[in-house]
């Protein structure tokens, strides 16, 4: 006997609602319906956001070799076609008129685009996608049961007044870095962002980069450092870093503090760009991911991208993590939509026609350990990605003293070339995993800092009133001075390193 009742009691029905179609909403409406499907359990799916037209935002233009890896496991790599797309082939880093060039190994590539364009695509492809509705609505609020399992959203549809009831199974939030549903869903172990700094974006048009198709990292002395990258054939983002707080005079800002410490063939495109357009700006916030399906978590709800995890946007891997994600829950959640139990026994009893077929994700005990494993098997790539942004960041818009000493001992570790360059710009890139690894890294960093200080010659003027400077290596008599600034060097990129690698191994 077969069951003939659908288990959607009206079209406002699915077995998964996705709240937001940025980077990992689109990315998971297509994963969800690339499953293995038969008829019984074919997936009806919303993709949800407050507007379908292209978004203009200044970061999310850059997707590392681990991004471009996750998409083609995806069956999205045509995403990044079509939309002026430049190839990355690594980093330049500039440092007190000094050029380091990190290459990715093993011609392993990147891509710099518009970021709009690139959401729009990953848009089209979820549409192709079989069982994906895309419903332009503004979400106002969970529907939740009496026992406080969220049942589905209430959204505006656009141009419409009234507020509908939509209903799901499982709701997906990746509405992105200003959530506001990550409280809730998150409930008691929910910790606010720590705000870290704030990016100013440029365009620059038609300028030629230190190493064409690199991302350009440039070390400015007394603020964060500034990210410069092609997004298009005759477009450039600049990104300047803006500790403390916005400046008042942004465009001052630029022209005083960053462009006299980048090369003179940038100067002109600056200048342009800063008189001709309003800067725009965004928040860079670090928000470590919390386990999921925990006593506090809010059942029927899962957080996914920005809205659960936050780091950086330095090294440019937040859609790298995103898109990982994606992968690792789509597999996680095969055998859930396959599960043979879901299908209604087959007896004679004519009472069992009339029970709606069960939805794959209705049991929320057999998303639990989804979650959970979730939560472990990303640790990999997304701590690695979380920890490196923030502890790269430290050291790069270094202040204190200490830092200034690590961030001086990193530059010069990169100019040592191989390894010293292959393993940080694999870690970098995401296509190597390994948080042990970056641990390796970072303390090589720490200690080279501390042989430079005994061993590199440093500027020293000839006298006291003179003007001119020699290059001198430190006497013994500096030693001792110089042992107390390596015993800080050391505790202090503990300090930086340890609490963000307890961010990653907290469970709750």
């Amino acid at each position: 006997m077969v069951a003939t009742k659908s288990r959607y009691a009206s079209p406002n029905h699915f077995d998964a609602i996705i709240i937001g179609a940025g980077i990992a909403g689109p990315a998971l409406a297509y994963a969800l319906s690339t499953l293995p499907q038969t008829s019984e359990n074919a997936l009806r799916i919303a993709l949800m956001d407050r507007s379908f037209a292209e978004p203009n935002r200044i970061v999310g233009e850059l997707l590392q070799p681990g991004g471009m890896k996750a998409l083609r496991q995806l069956g999205m790599e045509d995403c990044v076609n079509n939309i002026d797309a430049i190839p990355c082939h690594g980093y330049a880093v500039l440092y007190q008129g000094k050029t380091v060039h990190i290459p990715y190994p093993d011609k392993e590539e990147g891509r710099s685009f518009h970021h709009g364009r690139f959401v729009q695509n990953l848009r089209a492809k979820a549409r192709t996608g079989k069982g994906v509705h895309c419903i332009e609505a503004t979400v106002s609020d969970l529907i939740e049961s009496p026992e406080g399992r969220v049942l589905g959203v209430r959204a505006t549809r656009k141009g419409e007044e009234g507020a509908e009831d939509f209903f799901a199974d499982v709701t997906f939030v990746a509405d992105g870095w200003s959530s506001k549903f990550r409280s809730k869903v998150l409930g008691a172990s929910f910790r606010e962002p720590k705000l870290k700094s704030h990016f100013i974006g440029l365009v620059l048009k038609d300028v030629r980069l230190p190493i064409p198709k690199h991302g350009t990292v440039a070390l400015i002395p007394g603020t964060g450092p500034v990210l410069i990258y092609q997004i298009g054939e005759h477009e450039t983002r600049m990104l300047v870093d803006a500790q403390g707080g916005l400046p008042k005079d942004i465009p001052a800002y630029v022209k005083n503090r960053i462009i006299p410490h980048l090369p003179e063939n940038l100067h002109d495109g600056i200048f342009d760009s800063v008189s001709s357009e309003r800067p725009k700006s965004m928040p860079n916030s670090f928000f470590p991911a919390t386990k999921q399906g925990g006593k506090y978590h809010k059942p029927g709800a899962v957080l996914l991208g920005d809205s659960w995890n936050m780091r950086h946007p330095l090294t440019g891997g937040g859609m790298t993590v995103a898109f990982s994600d994606v992968v690792i829950l789509r597999n996680l959640l095969d055998s859930v939509v396959n599960d043979p139990t879901l299908a209604i026994p087959d007896t004679d009893d004519p009472s069992d026609l009339e029970k709606p077929p069960k939805g794959p994700f209705s049991d929320w005990s057999k998303m639990v350990p989804v979650l959970t494993d979730l939560h472990w098997e990303r640790k990999g790539l997304a701590g690695t990605v979380n920890i490196l942004s923030v502890a790269l960041y430290d050291l790069f818009g270094a202040e204190d003293e200490n830092l200034f000493v690590l961030r001086e001992g990193c530059f010069k570790y990169f100019e040592r070339g191989g390894e010293c360059i292959h393993g940080p710009v694999s870690l970098l890139a995401g296509i190597a995993p390994r948080p042990m690894y970056l641990a390796y890294h970072f303390f090589s960093v720490a200690f080279y800092a501390i042989y430079c200080l005994f061993a590199h010659p440093r500027p020293r003027r000839i006298s006291p009133d003179s003007e001119k400077m020699e290059m001198v290596v430190p006497g013994i008599d500096e030693y001792p001075l110089l042992a107390w600034r390596s015993v800080m060097a050391i505790y202090t990129a503990a300090v930086v390193f340890m609490p963000l690698v307890w961010t990653e191994v907290r469970w709750w």
